[in-house]
């Protein structure tokens, strides 16, 4: 069986040039608890996933976004979970955005298919909760 934690807020996956430096509003806390962020630099981009309230509106974005991580820390040597999450909400024809760190993977899907992303996902036998609801 599977967990998932969500997190409580609207998320936006932002698209920066590779040049641009570390975006500061990226990093702003207003609600004093940790928040998850996600900087990913390439040789063509600088992508930036964080809460919708933060984006500056002249930044490339798409939003409308929940995000989800799997509960509790996955050793390096397990094998295909992200594959076999991400291959029950295919099936049900929900578009994934995943992030993965060093100790869980993130999955972020748009806020219109939230409802069928945690219906697809108990159907599966995997439970879907707030966060710190453990």
């Amino acid at each position: 069986m599977c967990s998932f934690e969500f997190l409580p807020d609207r998320y936006a996956i932002c698209r920066l040039a590779a040049d641009d430096s570390l975006p500061q509003w990226a990093l702003q806390n207003d609600s004093g608890k940790q928040q998850f962020v996600s900087l990913n630099w390439t040789p063509d981009e600088l992508s930036v996933v964080c809460r919708e309230s933060i984006v500056p509106d002249d930044v490339e974005s798409e939003t409308d976004w929940m995000c989800m991580r799997v509960a509790g820390k996955l050793d390096f040597s397990l094998v295909g979970i992200l594959a076999r999450i991400t291959r029950y909400l295919a099936d049900a024809h929900i578009s994934v955005f995943a992030v993965s760190t060093f100790d869980t993977d993130y999955l972020l899907v748009k806020r219109s298919q939230w409802p069928l992303t945690i219906k697809t996902l108990s159907e599966a036998g995997c439970k879907v909760y707030p966060l710190g609801d453990a």
